[in-house]
């Protein structure tokens, strides 16, 4: 409940110090405090880290799949008491230089984080996030946006059927065509039956209409309290300072709620269960080889330090790599083609699931696939696991406690969500950011022979709480759902009289009102153009030597984990090779080296590294997007007591890899055509704007034929040419005969990122030790890239619910001055127009645009969209907009903000560094950035129109959507003129 608001002198006094402890691993102080009044928690992660992050989260459990947490998580940011504004969160996005700003549901919490380097820009934040997440409007248009409501098909006609919109509803159709969400939402579904991880806390769309405004406005009130609170900061801000801002801001107007949230703990099956469930599957092949059957276990408290670290020990002495027992059994079985995605351990939820899998089965194999994996269970449990094994595994937990991530996301938020599981089921959050005195424990227990045969048999073999859920393909499955969705509305219509239909056209105008409607950006806190900084920073590196190989040294913190990379130009590959280099560098690291087996091999990994690749690095000139150069790269990390080691496994790997394990090839491709294959609908934007950028430079089509959906359907067959007689053999012997090409080149160059007092003898092993081929004398040609410049118009048929569009125009490599402005004309005409069309009024979850200088095209975008022709028709009309009406310059800062903050937007500091490496191989300097950010910051209205109509107008477009089997066969997509192209 609010109470009226307490004394400003009390606000220093509010917060009490539970503890403050410091992590020599993280090499931060840890400081947990809890609020007199209200019993808010907060835990401030102080380092000197310029990049500060605020997260606030609450414990949100629902009681049914209708997706309430999820919807209230996007209605909660539509507007607040003292920002009422439509639209907050995402004019904050361009009113910021956020380096991340985001909102998360979980199964059982609800996350709301940004980061910035900026001081102003962190409170103007802070003050708009604490509003909305503690005072927001919930107006009923956002929660019809938002979660869903019905129309009239023609919005304006009631004599047409009724359709469903809503963003969450549409971005759930999307999520729920994923094969692996499928899989986990019916485990948890089985595993759970009388508790929250029952239900799918995002939504069903089939239960998402089932919720309603006031359902939403009751789970606001007991959830969004600050009693139920958890408030992590992270950086060089004091604690002190942050909790004035809590207390005046929020806390001082609510008093304790009188109820603990929780999760309630399941009920324990007295036996193990079987459960079947069927998927959606839109092909119409057979259905053989589809079935995907689980194991899943349910296990102790993820608050319990202990008994995580045991259930990742466990998980790891079985499935840690290809040499781990039930790994191996998973990936060579011939009851399945490769193993599950959901293998290992989930312990983000209160009770931990282990899980183990196969896919590419049959039905009638799921009693042979329980027996098995259980008797090879008890086989490990009984012959034991050796001493070096238990250690390694402790080296990857170590090293993986050890690393600054960051580079995805930051750092600093990273650490925030270690935390914040435990201190969700109020657990331990320090505890789990500080794991070293729970794996010494563990160290101590794993001297003991029979200390893991013995969490084997208690975690697993003897726990009787345990599903055996088959998931079997049903061609007639998203027909039956569009019938019964459609049957349903149906039914709804013939319900409504006058007054009814009356009440759906003004929610329709009304929201369509609201949606057009300019809010008043003067409301909400802003950075400006003065806020920018003037300078880009550098990391610091020295080069090693005088002679070849140029080696370079760069000394920073890393917490003692050493990053190497070894770099050589990619030599001319013919057209028959080219398709093979990403199977080739994708294999390298899983296969035997010299005399040593595979298996052998990945022990060797666990034991060393903490993660080794190969790949091809390539850009193209900043010039010409039509000429490009490439590099072939290997890169590792490990912790500085094994650096000796690391390199001596990559040189290894660079000179002795073995191409004579068949079996193993073939099961590596299975896996890889899985793992593509289920990546498509969670990456179907990115896919979609490939295929329609793949006929404008050279590196775009590389990209689509490697990376993208192409390069899925040649995966394909690459592993049905391997299915057939001696055809994983032939496979092999050109993979054997392009690495022999490939790791012999000229001009080697190395990099070694370290602690200072750790670099220079790490980066004289790798000097010592790599390959490096750098004779002046050994010529060879160099791959050069064929100029291509082409439109295409493609539809891609796969299996989903809902569609990506992208629609790529032909523009100007890095060093042209439009460049510069075309990346703030994408902004622009995001801010502006795109996300308001395609995502608030078509209810796709995503939308917008963008420049990619490196393959010289301007894209177009929509995410897990409803729509198809309309959306392309808004990317035509958002061109229109800006060139038919008088532009803002208000919102021309904003887009200029926006290009800037994801420009100067920070990566670790081993990423930093590996950044700055990759620009000196591309010859990219400190001066063309900081030239291309002037090109940014001086862009001018007038600019704008001038790149719309050059590239925009006058430019030839491609198009490339992503859809299902029923729209690609309609009247409206034929009318497009797409080339369809399935992938069913």
């Amino acid at each position: 409940m609010q109470s009226s608001e307490r004394p400003a002198t009390d606000l220093n006094h509010q917060f009490s110090l539970k503890r403050r402890v410091h992590i020599d691993a993280l090499n931060i102080d840890v400081e947990e405090y809890e609020h007199a009044t209200t019993g808010a928690t907060h835990i401030h992660l102080d380092c000197p880290s310029d990049e500060n992050v605020f997260m606030v989260a609450l414990r949100t459990v629902p009681e049914d799949s209708t997706g309430v947490a999820h919807i209230l998580e996007h209605t909660v940011l539509c507007g607040s008491e003292r920002f009422p504004v439509r639209d907050p969160f995402f004019m904050m996005l361009r009113r910021s230089l956020n380096t991340f700003m985001n909102a998360f549901t979980s199964s059982d919490w609800t996350a709301y984080p940004f980061a910035t380097q900026n001081r102003k820009d962190f409170q103007n934040l802070l003050e708009v996030y604490l509003d909305a997440v503690f005072f927001s409007r919930l107006d009923p248009l956002d929660f019809a946006q938002e979660g869903h409501r019905i129309e009239f098909e023609v919005e304006d006609d009631p004599e047409s059927p009724l359709v469903y919109k809503g963003v969450v509803f549409n971005e759930m159709k999307g999520a729920m065509s994923s094969t692996p969400s499928i899989l986990w939402d019916r485990l948890c579904y089985e595993l759970f039956p009388n508790n929250t991880y029952h239900y799918n806390s995002g939504g069903d769309p089939e239960c998402i209409p089932s919720l309603t405004y006031q359902d939403l406005r009751d789970f606001y009130a007991t959830h969004y309290h600050p009693s139920n609170a958890i408030f992590l900061t992270f950086g060089n801000i004091p604690a002190s300072e942050h909790q004035i801002e809590f207390e005046s801001r929020v806390l001082s107007r609510f008093d304790r709620l009188d109820r603990r949230i929780e999760v309630t703990p399941a009920e324990t099956f007295s036996e193990p269960r079987t459960a079947t469930h069927p998927y959606a599957i839109d092909s119409q092949d057979e259905t053989a080889k589809k079935t995907h059957h689980v194991l899943g276990w349910k296990l102790g408290e993820s608050a319990d330090l202990t008994a995580m670290l045991e259930a990742q020990l466990v998980s790891a002495v079985l499935m840690e790599n290809s040499a781990s027992p039930l790994m191996h059994y998973l990936e060579t079985t011939p009851l399945g083609t490769s193993p599950s995605p959901l293998c290992g351990v989930e312990e983000s939820i209160r009770e931990m699931v282990f899980c183990c899998g196969i896919e590419g089965s049959e039905p009638e194999h799921a009693e042979t696939f329980e027996s098995e994996v259980l008797a090879l269970i008890t086989k490990v449990a009984d012959t034991g696991i050796s001493a070096e094994r238990l250690e390694a595994i402790l080296h990857q937990i170590e090293l993986h406690q050890r690393e600054i991530s960051g580079d995805g996301m930051p750092y600093g938020l990273n650490l925030m969500l270690r935390a914040l599981g435990a201190a969700t089921h109020y657990g331990d959050p320090v505890g789990a950011l500080d794991l070293d005195p729970v794996i010494g424990e563990l160290r101590q227990r794993i001297q003991d022979p029979a200390y893991v045969p013995s969490l084997l048999r208690r975690l697993l073999i003897d726990n009787p709480h345990r599903i055996r859920l088959t998931v079997e393909p049903d061609p007639t499955l998203s027909a039956k759902r569009r019938e019964a969705e459609t049957a349903r509305l149906a039914a709804l219509k013939a319900d409504l009289d006058d007054s009814a239909k009356a009440e759906i056209l003004d929610l329709t105008a009304k929201l369509q009102a609201r949606q057009q409607a300019e809010d008043d950006p003067s409301l909400l806190p802003r950075v400006e153009i003065s806020d920018i900084p003037k300078t880009i920073s550098e990391p610091e590196f020295r080069i090693a030597g005088a002679k070849a190989p140029q080696q370079r040294l760069y000394p920073t913190g890393t917490n003692g984990i050493v990053y190497q990379e070894w770099v050589a130009p990619l030599p001319a590959v013919s057209e028959d090779e080219e398709p093979l280099l990403p199977l080739l560098t994708g294999l390298m690291t899983e296969l035997g080296l010299g005399d040593a087996d595979y298996l052998s091999v990945q022990d060797r990994h666990s034991a060393t590294v903490g993660g080794m690749s190969c790949g091809v690095m390539s850009r193209a000139d900043r010039d010409n997007e039509q000429s490009a150069s490439a590099w072939l790269a290997m890169s590792s990390k490990a912790l500085a007591n094994r650096a000796e080691d690391q390199v001596r496994l990559m040189a290894d790997t660079l000179q002795s890899v073995r191409f004579d394990e068949h079996h193993r090839q073939r099961e590596l491709l299975n896996q890889m055509r899985a793992r593509r294959d289920e990546s498509i609908t969670g990456n179907g934007h990115t896919l979609a704007m490939t295929a329609a950028c793949a006929g404008m430079s050279p590196l775009a089509l590389r990209a689509h034929e490697q990376r993208g959906l192409e390069g899925i359907r040649r995966l394909r067959a690459l592993d049905d040419q391997a299915a057939k007689d001696d055809g994983i053999a032939a496979i092999a012997a050109d993979l054997e005969s392009l690495y022999g090409k490939l790791f012999n080149a000229p001009d080697v160059r190395l990099a070694t990122i370290a602690d200072p007092s750790q670099l220079e003898q790490a980066a004289a092993y790798a000097a010592s030790i790599l390959p490096l081929h750098a004779s002046p004398d050994h010529q060879m040609s160099l791959w050069k890239p064929t100029a291509v410049r082409e439109s295409r118009a493609e539809l891609w048929v796969v299996n989903t619910q809902v569609n990506f569009c992208a629609k790529a125009y032909p523009t100007v490599p890095a060093a042209h001055g439009d460049a510069p402005v075309l990346s703030v004309l994408a902004a622009y005409l995001r801010n502006g127009f795109l996300h308001r069309a395609i995502r608030e009024h078509g209810g796709a979850y995503g939308g917008g645009a963008s420049h990619d200088s490196s393959v010289a095209a301007f894209r177009f975008f929509s995410y897990r969209d409803p729509r198809l022709v309309e959306t392309l028709n808004d990317f035509d009309a958002s061109v229109s907009w800006l060139l038919d009406r008088k532009q803002d310059k208000l919102a021309l800062e904003e887009a200029i903000l926006s290009v800037i903050a994801s420009l100067d937007k920070p990566g670790s500091p081993a990423g930093e560094a590996r950044r700055h490496f990759n620009d000196h191989l591309f010859d990219r300097t400190r001066e063309q950035r900081e030239q291309f950010r002037a090109g940014v910051i001086n862009t001018s209205l007038d600019d704008l129109r001038r790149v719309a109509e050059t590239y925009l107008v006058n430019g030839e477009a491609s198009v490339a959507v992503i859809s299902n089997h029923e729209l690609s066969n309609s009247d409206a997509v034929r009318d497009l003129g797409l080339t369809t192209q399935s992938l069913l």
